[in-house]
């Protein structure tokens, strides 16, 4: 049985991918911020919840730590957890880029950086972070500035990782969604057709097929997950 970290489980995106890779047969570990959180999270007999701060480094390597002595081995993450915020340059301040600095690269780095070594040792492993259009589209960018800069960094991290396991079968993929068809968006945008969006089931089941056998051929992989949006 193989084992999938999730981070940021208990949100939208990451109750589809807890339920995907369970009904696939996995082995979850999910992260949750605090113990409220936790209890919203339905129980199921290979799922393992834990309340995390990934943006505290220590606190992240003591949980991969860990985890890797329970479960010996993990075979994927999911690195979900993430913040959005909107604002042009001349808006944006120190304080948002450093927020949504710790929020959107911080947390999957300090997460993916104990896992690295220990899938490199291991031989195998698939690492997955959830880019954002903005970060690739300048047009789409200029009015969330420091939300495309730092998920930009994750595209970035993916190739380092890539090139530094070439080789090997231990690989980095960055899924690119576009806007999320949750009750939130629906609400925040009701002139819009949600019929264009994507749904979260549907980004579960490609992340599944990426850490998939019929996925080995794969490397330096950008899934771009648009629908019609």
């Amino acid at each position: 049985m193989k084992t999938v970290v999730v981070t940021g489980a208990d949100g939208n995106l990451g109750t589809a991918v807890t339920r995907e890779f369970l009904k696939e047969g996995y082995q979850v570990i999910a992260t949750v911020i605090n113990e409220q959180a936790k209890k919203k999270i339905k129980k199921h007999s290979r799922l393992d919840v834990q309340v995390v701060n990934l943006t505290n480094e220590n606190e992240t390597a003591d949980f991969i730590k860990a985890a890797i002595k329970k479960y010996k081995q993990i075979h994927a993450a999911l690195l979900l957890v993430g913040g959005f915020a909107m604002g042009d340059i001349l808006a944006t301040t120190g304080a948002d880029l450093k927020k949504m600095y710790s929020l959107n690269f911080e947390t999957a780095f300090f997460t993916t950086r104990p896992l690295l070594a220990h899938m490199k040792q291991k031989g195998s492993g698939r690492i997955i972070f959830v880019g954002a259009r903005p970060a690739i589209k300048p047009d789409d960018a200029k009015n969330m500035i420091a939300y495309a800069l730092s998920k930009s960094l994750l595209f970035n991290l993916a190739e380092y990782i890539n090139a530094d396991t070439k080789g090997t079968n231990v690989t980095a993929t960055v899924v690119v969604p576009s806007t999320l068809d949750t009750a939130i968006n629906r609400e925040a945008m009701p002139k819009a057709n949600p019929a264009n969006w994507v749904k979260p089931d549907d980004i579960a089941a490609i992340m599944q097929f990426i850490c998939g056998s019929k996925s080995q051929a794969l490397r330096e992989s950008i899934f771009k997950i648009y629908n019609n949006a």
